[in-house]
């Protein structure tokens, strides 16, 4: 666990950086999209669980299926 020390230290620090970058610069991260957090963690898997649970939907409701031709 951290000091009390260290923590203020850790605090004053990122306080001073985000005070040293211009507004226009902070505006600009703070507008960048960001990925979401399943990708950055987990990599492809949520996205390609999320298309293989969509392709289910779809089979299930009954609308026609597209399938590749190869």
């Amino acid at each position: 666990m951290a000091s009390g020390d260290e923590l203020i230290k850790y605090i004053t620090e990122r306080f001073v950086t985000y005070m040293d970058t211009p507004r226009e610069v902070r505006r600009q991260e703070k507008g960048k999209v960001k990925e979401p957090w399943t990708k950055k963690w987990f990599g492809m898997i949520p996205f390609s669980v999320s298309l293989w649970k969509d392709d289910i939907k779809t089979r299930r409701s009954g609308k026609k299926h597209k399938q590749s031709q190869g």
